[in-house]
């Protein structure tokens, strides 16, 4: 995956992240969003997680990536680092 994917990926992940955090927020949710909207609070606070945990996976791979090509490496090699272990980094 190159970057530019990444970053779209990521700004896939953050539009629905907004979504999920207030569906509302934009008036009456469209047909497309219905589902996400009217979901149980519980499955769309599960949604949210998910997603926030593949945003930090992407963060992190796009910084694999940067770091590999800044020590002259070949990007590619970057890996997409378990959730366990993205999740358990101090900030």
């Amino acid at each position: 995956m190159k970057n530019q994917e990444i970053l779209q990926q990521i700004q896939a992940l953050v539009e629905e992240e907004h979504r999920l955090r207030d569906p509302l927020a934009s008036g009456a949710p469209s047909d497309s969003e219905a589902g996400e909207a009217g979901a149980d609070p519980g499955e769309r606070l599960a949604r949210l997680r998910q997603v926030e945990e593949a945003l930090d996976q992407c963060w992190d791979l796009l910084r694999q990536r940067r770091a590999k090509v800044k020590a002259g490496e070949d990007p590619n090699e970057a890996d997409t680092r378990p959730v366990s272990e993205v999740e358990g980094y101090r900030q």
